[in-house]
């Protein structure tokens, strides 16, 4: 079988690193190109700016890829709200772009898209792919729209089964700084709740199901190969979602990450109290994703095992 090609947006974050590593690891098949911005070698990293026609269509003259994994996004609900018209030119605008160069060139995109597209009201959840969406918030509807928009470019160009929307939920994984997770970011508030006279008030209402960056890198190149070679692509899902069975409050996750390390979390306080009225991001109580698309598919959705996956990113292993 001919090499083929994937190119991944947002190769040098959290998710896209682990997206890349699984095109490499899981298939000698596969060439596999990133794009970064700030973090770009030129080399296996290329410096494209998604907002740009001409340097998106130029990157894809180049590389020829049979694959877009496009992770590039705003993914902090507050910065979205910081700024909005930074966040709809990434979410969005660079998404809808995106997806008319690639459709024009007959080039499979997987959108990877959140759990926060469903307004997560108690008795809801799980959520089918084809659930009616109805985000809580402005980074939900910035990725909401950005679906609709990927959606819409191949439906536009005739090319429908090419244009698929992942969605995912809240990601941990190997990360080079822990805010680059909302999930890693939780050891350092375990780690400074061991000072004394600190207090941490930790929300311990909504559900989240922490998916590890490993597992979706997998799902990406699964998916891939099995849209890249079935021969009705019409008739595949073009939503599918993806996400672990494991359930925790992030006060119950600084208590897993207590356990582990052997730390007090005396410290850290549960807020059951949900959502401040006055915050300006108001997010769900629950937005757990069926992955009934993906197991219809034959797509293996198993996830690696949270605390055993921490014990051995921190090497806290029991005697």
């Amino acid at each position: 079988m001919a090499e083929r090609t994937v190119l991944v947006t947002g190769a040098t974050g959290l998710l896209g690193r682990e997206v890349v590593s699984a095109f490499k690891l899981l298939h000698s098949g596969w060439a596999v190109k990133g794009t970064g911005h700030s973090r770009a070698d030129g080399v296996d990293i290329l410096k494209v700016d998604l907002e740009s026609a001409e340097d998106v269509a130029k990157t894809l003259d180049e590389t020829r890829p049979q694959v877009v994994v496009h992770c590039a996004a705003q993914r902090f609900p507050d910065k979205v709200d910081k700024d909005p018209e930074g966040a709809r030119a990434l979410n969005i605008a660079a998404s809808k772009l995106l997806a008319s160069v690639t459709a024009a060139r007959d080039i499979l995109m997987i959108y990877i898209s959140t759990d926060y597209v469903f307004p997560g009201r108690p008795g809801d959840a799980p959520y089918e792919a084809d659930a009616t969406p109805g985000p809580t918030n402005l980074y939900g509807q910035t990725k909401l729209d950005g679906e609709n928009a990927v959606l819409e470019e191949y439906a536009k160009a005739g090319k429908e089964g090419l244009g698929i929307v992942l969605r995912v939920p809240v990601l941990y994984g190997h990360a080079e700084t822990p805010s680059e997770s909302a999930v890693n970011v939780l050891m350092d508030s375990v780690w400074k709740a061991q000072t004394e006279g600190t207090k941490i008030k930790m929300d311990h209402w909504a559900l989240r199901y922490p998916t590890n960056t490993e597992d979706i890198g997998r799902i990406c190149h699964d998916v891939a190969v099995k849209y890249l070679e079935s021969g009705d692509r019409k008739n595949l899902p073009r939503i599918l979602q993806f996400s672990s069975e494991d359930k925790m409050t992030k006060y119950e996750i600084c208590q897993t990450f207590g356990d582990i390390m052997g730390l007090s979390i005396a410290n850290i306080e549960p807020n059951t109290e949900g959502n401040d009225p006055n915050a300006s991001v108001q997010r769900p109580y629950d937005c757990h994703l069926s992955t009934r698309e993906l197991k219809n598919l034959g797509i293996d959705v198993s996830t690696c095992d949270f605390v055993s996956w921490w014990r051995r990113e921190v090497r806290a292993f029991r005697k």
